[in-house]
């Protein structure tokens, strides 16, 4: 509570702090901006019967549940960061450009990213379109009312990245996880009052099943999240004149999960894309696109192999952006440029490989863990017969995932302010 407090003492940490909460409130006023022409009865019964626009929901923050203008949410831009860095792999000009340029070659990065957005946002929001249509939630567009929707909802997402990118640059957590955080938050108050509404006294077990689930759940989290590896260091020691310098010990943490959050919205980003792409095909052909539509909803009406699905995909993202964000060869250096060494380990590229094969056991350990989150409400809502706690157990995930990286970022905050005022 005391850090808290501290947090409206400092003047400019205060206005930080502000303006994220003034954003988050735009964010949330736009998510209730409705786009003409919608049956709410038929998009309720369309959203309780669809494990993946529940899904869709949760990056929408509930701008899904009246059709809002940023439906989509951060979606679109989700979709094309992980494009934007799958391509690294394929093209060695933008793995040197993010790589190797520094902080000005990731804003140009960003900026490809930004700029692909654009179309993906289109195509989702064409194809989210004709779902809507499908489903008789929306009525029949002609060509120039489905231009101008799709022009208001893609507007909505690259408004929505835009305001994201604004929270990021206060350095008080990553502006996307935000957003995410701050729309489900903002379901909480509904979805507490439809508990009380349908509570029967026999299904009382059920929700303390999985109000137990929860807790391990936030608990579990949390104690991956603040795990790390600590490797010991040492340094050389050197003598100058006629003093000795150096031989001091340290170590060097490895984080368990050095991902984050971001594997688990990864993986729902592209357990989301196959209903988008189903849907844009009706550009090319209709029965196509019925074809592919009914293929996509019997493979993820399937708990078994959705879950299964959902859990690779978490593992193989926790892996992927952990090499991205994770250079050993970067480490091994600047630990041989300022004297310090592994133990029993030679400096250079075999101190590289020995961090790279120990990062790699640790990552796996926390890929499963986040895999078995991530799947295990889906499980415990099909044993309770309640497909919603599915979707609230990757709430939990997210929601408690990015408070803890807040968390961090203030208390990084205040402790650079604490030196400023002893310096």
């Amino acid at each position: 509570m005391g850090k808290f407090l501290q947090i409206f003492k400092i003047p400019d940490l205060r206005k930080k702090v502000l303006s994220i909460l003034f954003l988050l409130l735009v964010f949330r006023l736009a998510a209730t901006i409705p786009i003409p022409g919608v049956d709410s009865v038929a998009l309720k019964q369309l959203l309780n019967s669809n494990q993946l626009l529940g899904l869709l929901n949760i990056f929408s923050g509930g701008g899904l549940t009246n059709l809002s203008i940023i439906m989509l949410g951060v979606g679109p831009y989700i979709t094309a960061t992980i494009i934007m860095q799958l391509l690294t792999i394929v093209f060695p000009q933008l793995k040197k450009i993010y790589y190797e340029e520094g902080s000005e070659g990731q804003a140009k990065f960003n900026r490809m990213s930004r700029y692909l957005t654009v179309p993906l946002a289109m195509l989702q929001a064409y194809g989210f379109i004709n779902l809507l249509i499908s489903q008789r939630v929306l009525q029949h567009l002609n060509a120039l009312l489905m231009l101008e929707n799709v022009l208001t909802i893609t507007a909505g997402s690259v408004f929505l990245m835009w305001i994201g990118e604004l929270i990021s640059d206060y350095k008080l957590g990553n502006g996307i996880s935000l957003i995410i955080f701050a729309g489900i938050i903002s379901r909480l108050p509904q979805e507490i009052n439809s508990i009380f509404i349908n509570y029967q006294p026999s299904q009382l077990p059920s929700y303390l099943a999985f109000l137990v689930v929860a807790i391990l759940v936030i608990g579990g989290i949390t104690f991956i999240n603040e795990s790390e590896k600590k490797i010991p260091i040492s340094y050389a020691k050197q003598v100058r004149g006629m003093k000795m310098y150096g031989g001091a010990s340290s170590y060097l943490p490895l984080k368990i999960n050095q991902a984050g959050v971001i594997p688990i919205i990864f993986a729902i980003s592209l357990l989301l894309f196959p209903q988008f792409f189903a849907q844009a095909s009706a550009i090319f052909s209709k029965s196509l696109s019925i074809t592919l539509t009914n293929w996509s909803n019997n493979f993820f009406n399937n708990i078994v192999l959705y879950s299964l699905l959902y859990f690779i995909l978490v593992i193989l993202f926790t892996y992927f952006y952990t090499a991205i964000t994770f250079d050993a060869n970067e480490i091994a250096k600047n630990l041989q440029k300022s004297g310090a060494f592994i133990p029993g380990i030679r400096p250079g590229d075999t101190t590289a490989q020995f961090i790279k094969k120990t990062m790699d056991r640790i990552t796996l350990l926390g890929a499963i863990f986040l895999g078995i989150v991530a799947i295990l409400p889906n499980i415990l809502g099909i044993i309770m017969g309640n497909r919603s706690m599915s979707i609230g157990g990757t709430s939990i995930l997210i929601v408690v995932a990015v408070a803890l990286e807040v968390m961090k970022a203030v208390e990084s905050q205040l402790t650079m302010r604490e030196y400023e005022g002893i310096m």
